[in-house]
């Protein structure tokens, strides 16, 4: 029973995923890092924010860390894309674009290696500090799609304030 809902959620994660990549594919570099008037956020910090809160959904939840997580994401990363952290403008202020890039698609790519190996057992157990949204490491993975579509919401917002066209 377990193993199907570990199952949908996976397919929701891949799903996000897919949808997120439509409203980046045509963006300019340049437009990852604006923050459009009126705005708050920008597409760097969100891309980077969701591999950041992917990994940590997904496998520091899930496993804890591990040592070879510094093969796919940094703790550098980690921290200057947190929930606490704060959106720039500014290049330097940010990992460069093809880190982010790198780092986004190495994380699900990880996630999607990792999270079919999970077993019933762990699925069931209730996280170390449970959240607001879940108690569950299961309830963790599906939390995951959900989240990335909230932010796929804001790069769209982005997208519309920076004047690119909605995405069909």
């Amino acid at each position: 029973m377990l193993r199907e809902r570990l199952n949908v959620a996976i397919a929701e994660i891949e799903f996000a995923r897919s949808y997120t990549h439509t409203l980046l594919d045509d963006l300019s570099d340049e437009a990852w890092l604006e923050i459009p008037a009126g705005g708050v956020s920008n597409i760097a910090w969100q891309v980077g924010h969701l591999a950041m809160a992917q990994y940590a959904l997904t496998m520091i939840r899930i496993r804890g860390k591990e040592p070879t997580d510094s093969e796919f994401i940094t703790s550098k990363f980690f921290k200057r894309y947190k929930k606490t952290s704060s959106p720039s403008a500014d290049a330097s202020a940010n990992e460069p674009l093809d880190e982010i890039r790198k780092t986004f698609a190495a994380v699900h790519q990880q996630a999607l290696k990792e999270l079919p190996l999970c077993t019933d057992e762990t699925l069931s157990e209730t996280l170390p500090a449970p959240t607001a949204v879940t108690e569950t490491k299961l309830g963790s993975i599906f939390f995951c799609s959900k989240h990335e579509m909230l932010h796929a919401g804001q790069i769209g917002m982005i997208r519309r304030m920076l004047g690119k066209d909605p995405v069909r």
